[in-house]
């Protein structure tokens, strides 16, 4: 069973950053592909970044150049970076770990950017 643990929301004003981590336990972590999705009040959860285990990258194009997604295996934790937040960033942020069909998800994170 994998457990995902999702730390460091919080409030931030536009400009502000924000570092997102998700800390992943009974799993081999490095095998699985992890990422973040984030849900804002009244909209469809959307994928923010996705991090394969190769090391590969992707971002919805509204957070390129401004979020930044990584993974320490060591640590077994992949972190998201959030820089020159928005309003529109504001929502609900969820850690998922997948492999092989299977997908497990964090409890989330609540960003808010506001002034």
């Amino acid at each position: 069973q994998v457990q995902l643990v999702e730390s460091g929301g919080g409030l931030v004003q536009p400009g502000g950053s924000l570092r997102l981590s998700c800390a992943a336990s009974g799993t081999i972590f490095s095998i699985y592909a992890m990422g973040w999705y984030r849900q804002a009040p009244g909209k469809q959860r959307e994928l923010v970044a996705a991090l394969s285990s190769r090391g590969s990258t992707n971002y919805v194009d509204s957070v390129k150049g401004r979020f930044t997604i990584s993974r320490d295996n060591a640590e077994n934790t992949v972190l998201l970076q959030l820089s020159s937040l928005k309003p529109e960033d504001t929502a609900v942020y969820y850690c998922y770990a997948a492999y092989r069909g299977s997908t497990y998800w964090g409890q989330g994170t609540q960003v808010t950017v506001s002034s």
